[in-house]
């Protein structure tokens, strides 16, 4: 089982797929790597040679993934909250921030509020 940016890549899959288990790694980036790796898509991951793995830590050192990435991203969205931006505001509510309508969706970011609602008398 090979070890990458500190994930445990999947057993026999297509090491196209099994990249995209490393956070911040998707499909088309995927690919530009073993592209730019020399290392055909359709090889399973239980295959790779030491050398293919050292290969793919070399090209993974150019991208920001796993904990830069989610270190990254926070700072970005405290930054927007320290600046009182209305998306960091948004942030801080913990509603949607990319102009979705909050009156009837929003179910996961707002939470499951459903049930009787009490009538005042």
């Amino acid at each position: 089982m090979a070890r990458l940016a500190g994930v445990d890549l999947p057993r026999n899959k297509r090491i196209v797929v099994a990249l995209t288990y490393i956070y911040g790694i998707g499909p088309n980036i995927s690919k530009k790597i073993l592209e730019a790796c020399a290392i055909s898509e359709d090889l399973r991951s239980d295959d790779l040679t030491e050398d293919d793995i050292s290969k793919l830590r070399a090209e993974l050192e150019k991208y920001h993934i796993e904990g830069d990435l989610r270190r990254i991203e926070s700072m970005n969205i405290k930054r927007l909250s320290e600046i009182n931006s209305y998306r960091g505001m948004r942030h801080r509510r913990k509603l949607p921030c990319r102009g979705q309508r909050t009156k009837t969706n929003a179910r996961t970011r707002r939470g499951k509020k459903t049930g009787p609602i009490s009538k005042k008398k």
